[in-house]
């Protein structure tokens, strides 16, 4: 941005300050407010964490976020062994659901995922993600948007890890966007509200 203070925490509509892209809908202000940024645990949990976050890559979040529902049903509750268990029919259903974004790479790459991480014991996906999540106290709280990174040396290092392990469509950006969602790295603005939770 070409003006520094441009992009900074902004008031809502009841007058607390939210990073701004948390106030462009009402879907984004509850995701915002009571999701973003919160750690998520849990095998299964971060399995439909990597699974959206590969489906967005080259959409917007909010394409995800209003569908998230119809991809829940589609997948099992993107439980691990359940999902690692679809046929081909489970595959060319997918490819026909109109609750999901239906591109056939990135179904393909849920389904294999599903089934690599059904051979790894349980809890092991949950430590090799939060053994990417740097100190917290490494960098200071972004003021504005513009301080906030796309890709850092340890999403690099995440991306590399999955991959290493078998797992697809988790390049730095998207290993990036999965430490924010699920609470590895607060990149809630200094002054927002949900900073603070």
């Amino acid at each position: 941005m070409s003006d520094e203070t441009a992009g900074g925490a902004v008031p809502g509509p009841d007058g607390a300050l939210r990073c701004p892209w948390g106030l462009s809908t009402e879907d984004y202000v509850t995701y915002h407010d009571e999701e973003w940024g919160r750690p998520v645990h849990g095998d299964d949990a971060l399995f439909e964490r990597v699974s959206l976050e590969a489906f967005q890559s080259g959409l917007s979040w909010i394409t995800i976020l209003r569908r998230r529902e119809g991809f829940r049903a589609a997948f099992a509750g993107f439980k691990i062994s359940d999902v690692a268990a679809f046929t081909d029919t489970d595959r060319e259903r997918l490819l026909t659901d109109e609750g999901i974004i239906r591109n056939r790479a990135k179904i393909d790459a849920t389904l294999a995922n599903a089934r690599v991480l059904a051979d790894w014991p349980e809890g092991e996906l949950d430590t090799l993600i939060w053994s990417h999540a740097p100190d917290p106290a490494a960098r200071p709280a972004p003021r504005v948007i513009g301080d906030v990174p796309a890709i850092t040396d340890e999403s690099t290092a995440l991306s590399k890890a999955l991959k290493k392990r078998g797992l697809r469509f988790v390049g730095p950006t998207t290993a990036y966007a999965l430490m924010q969602a699920c609470g590895l790295v607060n990149d809630h603005l200094v002054d927002c509200v949900a900073r603070k939770r």
